[in-house]
């Protein structure tokens, strides 16, 4: 079972690398403390089985950095190796992990989400009758759903809110748009900008999804002054310390 965990940002990939405390030697590749370097400049941290994308901010560079180390994977050995690929056997499961902002009162700051969906909430159109997702217009898909009972077992390993979470092009900073969201998405645990781009990715290769969230700051006017981020960044952490074993034991049958 191998396992690409895809974050935004390098804080974000450190405290899922510290979660990740205990790694499990995999005879295809090292488990060293430093990154390595893909094709494009993404920066990829290895942990026995799992592997630490840091991708950049929004759904597509999300969706770009997931396709290049998923295709890396999937390529044929070479030798010599053209770059340093993750492994020549693929992955099993991808993981979308950061932080993120969490829908009050079901998701205060310092919690975990755990996706139940992954939505893309502003990818569509705005008509005189309302949103329309890109679903309703014909032209894909707006939402994935992570294998049902591995994304219970994640909630329960980690005393995560069992919930949608919400991608978005652009950060909620206002009241009217967070009411609005919510009024669309009335389950919606979290909001954050890389999920449905990973989810992408993902989907284009044929392997199922999960998105993890730590809750910085809640969905609303936007108030830097109010974000925990350091907090949030500790709850990846823990949160991956507990579900690395539920990870690694999954076997995407159930």
């Amino acid at each position: 079972m191998r396992v690409l965990i895809v974050t935004a940002v390098t804080a974000e990939a450190d405290s899922v690398v510290a979660g990740l405390s205990e790694p499990t030697p995999h005879p295809d590749h090292t488990s060293g403390p430093g990154p390595r370097t893909l094709p494009g400049g993404y920066l990829i941290h290895r942990r026995g089985d799992f592997d630490v994308l840091v991708a950049g901010v929004g759904p597509a560079a999300a969706a770009a950095g997931t396709a290049t180390a998923l295709a890396l994977a999937a390529a044929p050995t070479r030798d010599p190796a053209p770059a340093p690929a993750p492994a020549a056997d693929g992955y099993s499961l991808v993981v979308s992990a950061g932080i993120g902002g969490g829908f009050l009162p079901a998701a205060p700051t310092g919690s975990l989400v755990v996706a139940d969906a992954i939505v893309a909430a502003d990818l569509g159109a705005e008509t005189p009758q309302g949103f329309l997702t890109v679903t309703e217009l014909g032209f894909g898909r707006s939402v994935h759903l992570p294998p049902a009972a591995l994304a219970a077992r994640a909630a329960e390993a980690t005393g995560a809110l069992l919930a949608p979470v919400l991608s978005v092009s652009t950060v909620t900073g206002t009241a009217a748009r967070a009411a609005g969201l919510a009024g669309l998405h009335p389950l919606a645990g979290a909001e954050a900008m890389e999920g449905f781009g990973v989810a992408e990715a993902a989907a284009a290769h044929g392997l199922p999804v999960l998105e993890v969230r730590a809750v910085s700051n809640a969905v609303g006017p936007r108030d830097r002054a109010a974000w925990r981020i350091g907090d949030a960044l500790t709850a990846l952490a823990d949160g991956f310390r507990a579900l690395g074993p539920v990870l690694a034991a999954w076997e995407g049958t159930s």
